[in-house]
Protein backbone atom coordinates (compact mmCIF):
# COMPACT_ATOMS: atom_id res chain seq x y z
CA UNK A 1 0.00 0.00 0.00
CA UNK A 2 1.39 3.39 -0.99
CA UNK A 3 2.15 5.84 1.81
CA UNK A 4 -0.41 8.56 2.45
CA UNK A 5 0.62 11.84 0.80
CA UNK A 6 0.64 14.44 3.61
CA UNK A 7 1.14 18.16 2.97
CA UNK A 8 2.31 20.25 5.92
CA UNK A 9 1.11 23.78 5.13
CA UNK A 10 2.98 26.65 6.79
CA UNK A 11 0.25 29.28 7.03
CA UNK A 12 2.10 32.43 8.12
CA UNK A 13 4.01 34.60 5.67
CA UNK A 14 5.30 37.18 8.16
CA UNK A 15 8.98 37.97 8.39
CA UNK A 16 10.72 36.31 11.37
CA UNK A 17 7.78 33.93 11.75
CA UNK A 18 7.94 31.11 14.24
CA UNK A 19 5.66 28.96 12.08
CA UNK A 20 8.37 27.96 9.66
CA UNK A 21 10.47 26.41 12.44
CA UNK A 22 7.44 24.70 14.01
CA UNK A 23 6.17 23.46 10.63
CA UNK A 24 9.50 22.05 9.52
CA UNK A 25 10.07 20.32 12.88
CA UNK A 26 6.61 18.78 12.69
CA UNK A 27 7.33 17.66 9.10
CA UNK A 28 10.59 16.05 10.25
CA UNK A 29 8.66 14.15 12.93
CA UNK A 30 6.12 13.00 10.30
CA UNK A 31 8.91 11.95 7.90
CA UNK A 32 10.07 9.36 10.43
CA UNK A 33 7.01 7.30 9.55
CA UNK A 34 7.06 4.84 6.66
CA UNK A 35 3.31 5.18 6.09
CA UNK A 36 3.49 8.89 5.17
CA UNK A 37 5.04 10.72 2.21
CA UNK A 38 5.48 14.26 3.54
CA UNK A 39 5.87 17.52 1.64
CA UNK A 40 6.08 21.03 3.07
CA UNK A 41 3.89 23.66 1.41
CA UNK A 42 5.18 27.02 2.62
CA UNK A 43 2.84 29.86 1.66
CA UNK A 44 5.76 32.31 1.76
CA UNK A 45 7.25 30.48 -1.25
CA UNK A 46 4.31 31.41 -3.51
CA UNK A 47 4.02 34.84 -5.10
CA UNK A 48 0.29 35.25 -4.61
CA UNK A 49 -1.33 38.43 -5.92
CA UNK A 50 -2.56 41.11 -3.52
CA UNK A 51 -6.13 40.70 -4.71
CA UNK A 52 -8.08 37.77 -6.09
CA UNK A 53 -7.55 37.79 -9.89
CA UNK A 54 -10.15 36.95 -12.54
CA UNK A 55 -7.78 34.28 -13.90
CA UNK A 56 -5.45 32.14 -11.76
CA UNK A 57 -1.80 33.16 -11.80
CA UNK A 58 1.05 30.67 -12.16
CA UNK A 59 1.55 30.77 -8.36
CA UNK A 60 -2.11 30.01 -7.73
CA UNK A 61 -2.09 27.13 -10.23
CA UNK A 62 1.06 25.71 -8.62
CA UNK A 63 -0.48 25.91 -5.14
CA UNK A 64 -3.72 24.27 -6.29
CA UNK A 65 -1.71 21.45 -7.90
CA UNK A 66 0.20 20.93 -4.64
CA UNK A 67 -3.09 20.73 -2.73
CA UNK A 68 -4.60 18.38 -5.31
CA UNK A 69 -1.65 15.94 -5.02
CA UNK A 70 -1.99 15.67 -1.25
CA UNK A 71 -4.33 13.19 0.41
CA UNK A 72 -4.17 14.76 3.88
CA UNK A 73 -3.08 18.07 5.37
CA UNK A 74 -1.59 19.54 8.50
CA UNK A 75 -2.11 23.29 8.69
CA UNK A 76 0.47 25.09 10.83
CA UNK A 77 -1.16 28.30 11.99
CA UNK A 78 -0.48 31.14 14.35
CA UNK A 79 -3.23 32.95 16.16
CA UNK A 80 -3.45 36.64 15.28
CA UNK A 81 -6.18 38.58 17.11
CA UNK A 82 -8.09 35.38 17.94
CA UNK A 83 -8.05 34.17 14.34
CA UNK A 84 -5.81 32.73 11.64
CA UNK A 85 -3.76 34.86 9.20
CA UNK A 86 -5.27 36.41 6.08
CA UNK A 87 -2.51 34.82 3.98
CA UNK A 88 -3.80 31.39 4.98
CA UNK A 89 -7.43 32.21 4.19
CA UNK A 90 -6.41 33.62 0.80
CA UNK A 91 -4.52 30.43 -0.06
CA UNK A 92 -7.30 28.13 1.17
CA UNK A 93 -9.77 29.98 -1.06
CA UNK A 94 -7.65 29.41 -4.18
CA UNK A 95 -8.48 25.70 -4.03
CA UNK A 96 -11.96 24.20 -3.65
CA UNK A 97 -12.53 20.70 -4.98
CA UNK A 98 -8.94 19.86 -4.07
CA UNK A 99 -9.80 19.91 -0.32
CA UNK A 100 -12.90 17.75 -0.59
CA UNK A 101 -13.10 14.41 1.21
CA UNK A 102 -9.59 14.76 2.65
CA UNK A 103 -8.59 15.04 6.31
CA UNK A 104 -7.09 18.16 7.86
CA UNK A 105 -5.19 18.39 11.14
CA UNK A 106 -3.78 21.41 12.90
CA UNK A 107 -0.56 22.51 14.55
CA UNK A 108 -1.13 25.88 16.20
CA UNK A 109 0.83 28.38 18.21
CA UNK A 110 0.21 31.57 20.09
CA UNK A 111 0.42 33.15 23.49
CA UNK A 112 -1.72 31.67 26.25
CA UNK A 113 -4.43 30.24 23.92
CA UNK A 114 -1.81 28.24 21.94
CA UNK A 115 -3.60 29.18 18.72
CA UNK A 116 -6.77 27.28 19.43
CA UNK A 117 -9.00 30.24 18.46
CA UNK A 118 -7.40 30.10 15.01
CA UNK A 119 -8.04 26.35 14.84
CA UNK A 120 -11.72 26.86 15.73
CA UNK A 121 -12.09 29.29 12.82
CA UNK A 122 -10.25 26.98 10.43
CA UNK A 123 -12.49 24.05 11.35
CA UNK A 124 -15.46 26.09 10.13
CA UNK A 125 -13.71 27.01 6.87
CA UNK A 126 -12.64 23.44 6.09
CA UNK A 127 -16.08 22.06 6.94
CA UNK A 128 -17.53 24.43 4.34
CA UNK A 129 -15.02 23.00 1.84
CA UNK A 130 -16.19 19.43 2.58
CA UNK A 131 -12.92 18.44 4.26
CA UNK A 132 -12.80 16.35 7.43
CA UNK A 133 -11.02 17.93 10.38
CA UNK A 134 -9.53 15.61 12.97
CA UNK A 135 -10.19 16.13 16.64
CA UNK A 136 -6.73 16.28 18.19
CA UNK A 137 -4.21 19.06 17.62
CA UNK A 138 -0.64 19.95 18.46
CA UNK A 139 -0.49 23.33 20.19
CA UNK A 140 2.43 25.49 21.31
CA UNK A 141 2.36 28.26 23.91
CA UNK A 142 4.98 30.74 22.74
CA UNK A 143 5.33 32.13 26.26
CA UNK A 144 6.75 28.74 27.31
CA UNK A 145 8.46 27.87 24.01
CA UNK A 146 11.93 27.66 25.52
CA UNK A 147 10.97 25.04 28.07
CA UNK A 148 13.34 22.10 27.79
CA UNK A 149 11.59 19.94 30.33
CA UNK A 150 11.52 16.28 29.32
CA UNK A 151 7.84 16.06 30.28
CA UNK A 152 6.94 18.85 27.84
CA UNK A 153 8.95 17.28 24.99
CA UNK A 154 7.37 13.88 25.63
CA UNK A 155 3.86 15.37 25.62
CA UNK A 156 4.50 17.16 22.32
CA UNK A 157 5.91 13.99 20.75
CA UNK A 158 2.84 12.09 21.96
CA UNK A 159 0.54 14.84 20.57
CA UNK A 160 2.32 14.63 17.18
CA UNK A 161 1.98 10.85 17.10
CA UNK A 162 -1.72 11.02 17.96
CA UNK A 163 -2.43 13.66 15.30
CA UNK A 164 -0.50 11.71 12.66
CA UNK A 165 -2.26 8.45 13.60
CA UNK A 166 -5.67 10.12 13.21
CA UNK A 167 -4.70 11.72 9.90
CA UNK A 168 -3.36 8.43 8.57
CA UNK A 169 -6.56 6.57 9.50
CA UNK A 170 -8.86 9.19 8.00
CA UNK A 171 -6.60 9.66 4.99
CA UNK A 172 -6.52 5.96 4.15
CA UNK A 173 -10.26 5.56 4.76
CA UNK A 174 -11.10 8.54 2.56
CA UNK A 175 -8.61 7.38 -0.11
CA UNK A 176 -10.49 4.08 -0.33
CA UNK A 177 -13.83 5.90 -0.35
CA UNK A 178 -12.82 8.25 -3.17
CA UNK A 179 -11.56 5.26 -5.17
CA UNK A 180 -14.82 3.36 -4.66
CA UNK A 181 -17.09 6.29 -5.54
CA UNK A 182 -16.54 9.95 -6.44
CA UNK A 183 -17.34 12.48 -3.73
CA UNK A 184 -20.64 14.28 -4.31
CA UNK A 185 -21.43 17.59 -2.64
Amino acid sequence: MAPLRLAVIIGSTRERRVGETIGRRFAEEAMRRDDLAVTVVDLAAYEFPGSYPAEPTAAIRSFVQDINRAEAFVVVTPEYNHSFPASLKQAIDYAYDEWQAKPVGFVSYGCRSTGLHAVDGLRTVFTALHAVTVRDTVAFDLLNAHSEQAECRDRLRQDCRLLLDELWWWGMTLREGRAARPYVN
